[in-house]
């Protein structure tokens, strides 16, 4: 009797290990992917951005360079992308690209003034990017260039650090979420086409 027990618990265990290990892990999270621009109008050249440096530009001041616009909050869980966007503008600033970041507390990520985000940006991620005081980026009272943007493309940041890519000629290219890592290659490849492209004009 006891050696039945015996064989009995061999047999089971043997038929445990032998049964496959699930080959199926959780599945890979897509690739963000941009959204082309549904409208071949330029941006106003006439909306403009008070930045933190003190002095006003418009968007008319940046026709003849491809400008990544981005809204930011230092406290986000993104903000480590600022230092990719550092990195993007030292890499390609030459070539014609110009990054302006446009920090808004939309989502509540952000700190009380634009002074602040700048030095705790410039201090915490090495970012020493053009930045807009803070601004409002969705909503009736959105800056400017967010609700031409809402009203035109259909865009509106869903969150912080999504970004709009306009070519030299202010076009709206393409917009990003949040996701969407600066040097990441798919949109690296946005960058310079946008910039390949705009060179050959």
């Amino acid at each position: 009797m006891r050696l039945s027990l015996t064989l009995a618990c061999m047999l089971s265990c043997v038929s445990f290990a032998t049964v496959p290990a699930r080959a199926d892990g959780p599945a890979a999270t897509p690739e963000p992917i941009a959204v082309k621009a549904r409208s071949a109008m330029p941006v106003p050249g006439d909306l403009s951005f008070d930045l933190v440096e003190g002095e006003t530009v418009s968007l008319a001041d940046f026709r003849g360079k491809v400008v990544l616009v981005v809204n930011t909050a230092s406290k986000c869980g993104f903000a480590p992308q600022f230092t990719e966007l550092q990195e993007m503008s030292e890499t390609y600033g030459r070539e014609g690209l110009v990054i302006l970041t446009v920090p808004s507390n939309d989502f509540r990520q952000e700190l009380s003034s634009a002074e602040e985000a700048k030095r705790y940006c410039a201090l915490t991620f090495g970012a020493e990017l053009p930045m807009a005081q803070l601004a409002k980026v969705k909503g009736p009272q959105a800056h400017p260039f967010y609700r031409w943007m809402r009203e035109t493309e259909g865009f509106e940041p869903s969150w912080n650090f999504n970004k709009v890519l306009l070519g030299r000629d202010g076009s709206v290219i393409a917009t990003y979420p949040a996701s969407a890592e600066p040097l990441s290659a798919w949109m690296l490849g946005d960058v310079k086409a946008a910039l390949a492209t705009a060179s050959r004009g």
